[in-house]
């Protein structure tokens, strides 16, 4: 599904990926991990289409969307890719709802159509009942759970956490692991996720180790 060859990334002197060559398939949960420093999030980035390599392809489908202008790949992005982040990134001023309906809305989704998705999907997250509250009345947990939703609402074929689970607390981020499980499941996403938790890493489908800008190991359930 996502084929990455010779990844290369320099911020003026500093090499930050030196040639990452990595295979990632569909309905896969793959986990990276590796020391700060590493490359992890530049690479997640890049895959993301959130940033352009110095070298190297990034391929979905067999197609190197890293030839595509800016406005292009912001649409690609928008329907292929939901992004989750460490501190959710939710908009302060705006209700759950419009939160997790704001990705549909900027697609060309109607109104009607983007907002009864973002209810389904609330729904299926368990947090009904805070449709209508801002992020500042929930709980962390809450929080990450409507930017779950939000990072769904365009169906996209790719999920990309970057530390999704670094803010909760252990009951937290226990069911936060368990819905990525249940996503894949119900719904087929494929899901890259970066990580420290090494809890959620072993339970992964893979494990994509990384150091001073390479991968130096990839650890698969075959070898367990």
């Amino acid at each position: 599904m996502i084929t990455i060859t010779g990844i290369e990334k320099n911020y003026d002197s500093l090499k930050v990926l030196k040639g990452i060559d990595l295979e990632i398939n569909k309905g896969e949960i793959v986990s990276i991990v590796g020391p700060s420093g590493a490359g992890k999030t530049t690479l997640l980035q890049i895959i993301g289409t959130l940033d352009r390599p110095d070298a190297g392809k990034v391929l979905y489908d067999g197609e190197d969307i890293m030839f595509y202008k800016d406005n292009q790949l912001a649409q690609f992005r928008n329907k292929n890719i939901g992004f989750v982040f460490q501190f959710h990134q939710l908009l302060p001023e705006f209700s759950v709802i419009e939160n997790v309906a704001m990705p549909a809305l900027i697609g060309g989704i109607s109104r009607t159509t983007a907002f009864n998705r973002a209810k389904e999907l609330i729904d299926y997250l368990g947090i009904a009942e805070r449709i209508n509250h801002r992020p500042a009345q929930l709980s962390g947990g809450e929080r990450q759970r409507a930017a779950v939703a939000r990072a769904l609402i365009n169906s996209p074929k790719v999920i990309l956490a970057d530390e999704p689970s670094g803010s909760l607390d252990t009951q937290n981020r226990n069911e936060l692991h368990r819905l990525f499980f249940n996503l894949r499941r119900d719904m087929g996403q494929t899901f890259i996720i970066v990580t420290h938790d090494e809890s959620l890493a072993a339970d992964t489908d893979r494990i994509i180790h990384m150091r001073d800008g390479l991968i130096t190991d990839i650890f698969s359930l075959q070898n367990r």
